[in-house]
């Protein structure tokens, strides 16, 4: 978490706005999500590893939710240690554990899953840093194994200024696809996007906020904008670029499997 108002100067836009009280960070919120998470179908006692885990925070709702084990990797040794916490705390350290591990390297994991779970994770990574985690996706699925997948989408003409205005604007090199070349991303790793869907991008709506993450949620990002200047201008300068690029930028989910190994 962000400790000081300079920390907000030039720290990435998913890091302020969970410091002004954002919930919700993915392009296409939790209606996307859920929307992914039908598609997978869980089955208790499936394995999923989740990338870039965090604090544990979805995956022990996944573990609570569908009775599913979840491994999820995490760089950071202190949200790891925050994660384990959290996880002892709900109780379910025989079904949810985060280990310290790099999303470039899952070489490293000695198993296998059933789901591999990315969200918002490889929008931020350049093209060949994509082709290496999906491949690696890929040598950690089972076969028939699916990759469920939430990430920016950029369309139309204007996709060069678009990613240059969001990275200046978010302070994280961001690199949107547009539908097509995700699915190709996927194809190019050996996983056959099976379903896919698309859509505005409401990361910012106050409306979108209220209905997703309830009244005090917007009350709360609209205080602390308020009272840390600093952090109102970095929101602001997002707000900006997304609404700049309302027609542009958007989300997508997909679902890809695995082929069979012959």
């Amino acid at each position: 978490m962000i400790q000081t108002q300079n920390n907000f100067k030039t720290a990435p836009g998913h890091q302020v706005l969970a410091a002004a009280g954002k919930q919700t960070l993915r392009p296409g919120g939790r209606t996307a999500t859920e929307k992914l998470f039908a598609w997978a179908d869980f089955q208790p006692g499936s394995t999923v590893l989740e990338l870039a885990a965090s604090f544990g925070y979805s995956a022990i709702a996944l573990a609570q939710r569908y009775g599913v084990r979840v491994v999820g990797i995490e760089k950071n040794p202190d949200s790891v240690v925050r994660a384990c916490a959290n996880i002892k705390a709900a109780g379910l350290r025989d079904r949810v554990e985060i280990v310290e591990g790099d999303i470039f390297h899952l070489e490293n994991l000695t198993e296998n899953f059933d789901y591999v779970l990315a969200e918002a994770i490889l929008t931020m990574q350049s093209a060949p840093g994509k082709t290496k985690i999906l491949k690696g996706i890929g040598a950690r699925l089972k076969p028939n194994g699916l990759f469920l997948s939430h990430e920016l989408l950029v369309r139309g003409a204007n996709t060069v200024a678009v990613r240059r205005d969001l990275a200046a604007s978010i302070r994280v090199n961001a690199n949107p696809l547009s539908a097509e070349e995700w699915i190709v991303a996927c194809q190019q790793a050996g996983l056959t996007v099976q379903q896919h869907q698309t859509g505005s991008m409401n990361l910012l709506d106050p409306l979108s906020i209220i209905r997703e993450e309830g009244l005090s949620t917007l009350l709360t990002v609209g205080w602390n904008m308020l009272t840390k200047p600093i952090l109102r201008q970095r929101i602001l300068s997002m707000r900006q670029v997304f609404d700049l690029y309302d027609s542009d930028l958007g989300y997508i989910v997909l679902c890809a499997q695995k082929a069979l190994e012959s």
